[in-house]
């Protein structure tokens, strides 16, 4: 009687994984890049991060503010010496506007270096559509959509 035999053969694993595999890369490929504003965003809010640590590190207070083409953070890493930009950054996408909504009125973020900060909230806005990047002052910047029909 002549034996049955069972399973797969490592050549037929082999060819639906590289099926799998090709499905994939297909699907992947055709769908839509990230949205622009959402890349400057998430890009923002680790930065800001980033200045805030970096703050505390230094025991230097940073801030950030709004240029015309991107961003920029400035400081002193010597108390003695006068404010320099330490680093200055374009936006990702063409057009995406700043705003700092919280606290009002002000025209930078101050980034440390305490580790409470003040409640921070800064709106990002690229063809018609807006995203908040916040901050209670303890936990990290984050990315929230903004409801329909809000500034």
């Amino acid at each position: 009687m002549p034996r049955r035999q069972r399973g797969f053969t490592l050549l037929e694993l082999l060819v639906v994984l590289a099926i799998i595999g090709l499905a994939t890369a297909g699907v992947s490929l055709s769908l839509p890049d990230a949205q622009p504003l959402e890349r400057d965003a998430q890009r923002l809010a680790a930065l800001l991060e980033s200045a805030r640590a970096h703050a505390r590190a230094s025991a230097a207070a940073l801030e950030w503010r709004a240029t015309a083409r991107g961003f920029e953070f400035t400081g002193s890493n010597r108390p003695a010496s006068g404010e320099e930009t330490l680093a200055a950054r374009d936006w990702l996408a063409a057009g995406v506007q700043a705003r700092i909504e919280r606290p009002a009125g002000a025209a930078t973020l101050r980034l440390g270096p305490e580790p409470l900060i003040p409640a921070q909230t800064l709106l990002l806005s690229l063809d018609g559509r807006s995203l908040r990047l916040v901050s209670d002052g303890f936990l990290p910047f984050s990315v929230q959509a903004t409801e329909p029909g809000s500034p």
